[in-house]
């Protein structure tokens, strides 16, 4: 491949807090070693309030006496997290382009120029390079298969396989389109950066800002994309340094990048994190500002993103409660999958994780376990009364026509019925069972079951779900 001689220059940005030594130099060495003099600006090190003593000093005079004039230090007086540190590197920026990347990488030959003559075409895409692993205990560097970057409904990061579009196409070295992105490394114009809203700095820590700059500049009007040629490997550690509660700060995020971009969607992510829709116990802040960034943009639905973007996604509109499932004789136990390879629903006591989580559709589905986020996950499993003796079983659903043997009428506070069979879901008690309880199918007997979380009132009669 060859690449024009007058790409535009560029500031690389590194975020750390309490990274060893060695390696923030490792990284800024193979940064220089494998990127055009003419190409590079500068280097910004943003010290995101480390503790380590040798951080301080020791790493300024390092710096400015290998690369004088290069490398400048942004040192934050208190804990900002990843998504605030980065926005402070760019406010230091002045190249046109800007890469953010962790301070524990590695930097390929050529790993500059694909990215720069990309964007140099369209300053409306942000770039993210080829990610590869570096074993954290030997450093070896692993080449990783040419990936896109996805995400589950709860907003995790996850690499997916490329559209089939890339794949028809047969050229490795074509430009990948991505959803979303991991995380670790991305390049952007550095003013379009700022007309599309930075990060979102009211997220806090960790986690979700990657998925959220993933929706926002797909759905007003830029793109996204992996570039096979551009790699750059990365050690993923076996401890975060931001490791103050991530879950929380995660599901937080989450819902903020919700609130504001995914329309009708945003119940994907209380249902995926299995909290309630209405007081769901979590403060994401106040979003009015993103929401206004939105309407300024003119930004696309998320409909239109599910559909042009990340068709992969598998959704649940026909949900209408979901959550924890409780009987009136079992307080303190729920509805659970089990273990995976088994294919029988037992009573466990309830801790509100995904193994619990169930969802009611207006269909009349009753299905347990995770959400299959994307065709390429598993999806969750469907109750059914098989008609052939007591215990009800859990059968992979896959999205064909439903045999009655899976429909199920409930209503909140009544009973669970098979519309098949007309037995009811009960519990009973038993020795032999884990907890002295098991569940039957059998002659309704007037037990009475919960599900914890509603969405919205049914589309037909049958299923009369009140609020609860």
């Amino acid at each position: 491949m060859t690449y024009p001689d007058d790409l535009p220059q560029m500031t690389v940005v590194f975020i750390f807090v309490n990274e060893a030594l060695s390696v923030i130099l490792r990284s800024v060495h193979s940064l220089v070693n494998h990127t055009p003099a003419h190409i590079l600006k500068e280097i910004i090190l943003v010290d995101d309030n480390s503790d380590s003593v040798e951080l301080k000093l020791n790493l300024d005079q390092y710096v400015n006496k290998q690369y004088p004039g290069l490398v400048k230090m942004v040192r934050n007086s208190r804990r900002e997290g990843l998504i605030r540190a980065r926005i402070l590197g760019w406010k230091a920026a002045t190249a046109p382009v800007v890469g953010f990347f962790d301070a524990h990488v590695e930097f390929n030959t050529a790993w500059a120029e694909p990215i720069l003559t990309r964007i140099r075409e369209d300053r409306t895409r942000i770039i993210l390079p080829s990610i590869d692993n570096i074993k954290y205990n030997t450093f070896e560097v692993q080449q990783y298969a040419n990936a896109a970057h996805g995400y589950n409904w709860g907003l995790w990061c996850m690499y997916i396989t490329p559209p089939q579009a890339w794949q028809d196409r047969g050229d490795e070295t074509a430009p990948i389109r991505t959803p979303a992105m991991i995380g670790c490394s991305f390049v952007v114009n550095r003013e379009y950066f700022e007309e599309i809203g930075l990060l979102d700095p009211g997220m806090e820590v960790y986690g979700g800002e990657n998925i959220e700059l993933g929706m926002r500049v797909w759905q007003c009007g830029g793109s996204m994309e992996v570039l096979p040629c551009a790699r750059v490997a990365h050690i993923e550690r076996t401890k975060k340094p931001y490791n103050d509660d991530i879950d929380y700060y995660a599901k937080r995020n989450a819902l903020r990048a919700a609130e504001v971009w995914m329309d009708d969607y945003k119940s994907h992510v209380y249902m995926a994190w299995n909290i309630p829709i209405n007081n769901p116990g979590v403060d994401f802040g106040d979003v009015s500002e993103r929401i206004a960034l939105r309407k300024k943009l003119q930004c696309h639905s998320f409909q239109w993103y599910l559909q042009n973007v990340y068709p992969e996604m598998r959704v649940y509109n026909d949900t209408i409660t979901y959550g924890e499932v409780r009987n009136s004789k079992a307080s303190g136990y729920c509805l659970d999958q089990g273990p995976n390879d088994d294919n029988s629903a037992i009573l466990y006591p309830c801790h509100g994780m995904t193994s619990q989580l169930a969802r009611y559709t207006s269909e009349g589905l009753l299905q347990l376990g995770p959400l299959g986020s994307t065709t390429f996950l598993p999806n969750t499993k469907c109750l059914v009364d098989e008609g052939r003796g007591r215990t009800p079983s859990l059968k992979k659903f896959d999205g064909a026509s439903h045999s009655s043997q899976r429909l199920w009428d409930f209503s909140q506070n009544g009973p669970i019925i098979s519309r098949d069979t007309g037995r009811c879901l009960e519990v009973e008690m038993s020795k032999e069972a884990s907890f002295g309880l098991r569940l039957v199918v059998q002659r309704c007997s007037g037990q009475r079951w919960t599900i914890r979380n509603w969405i919205k009132p049914p589309r037909h009669g049958g299923h009369n779900i009140q609020a609860s």
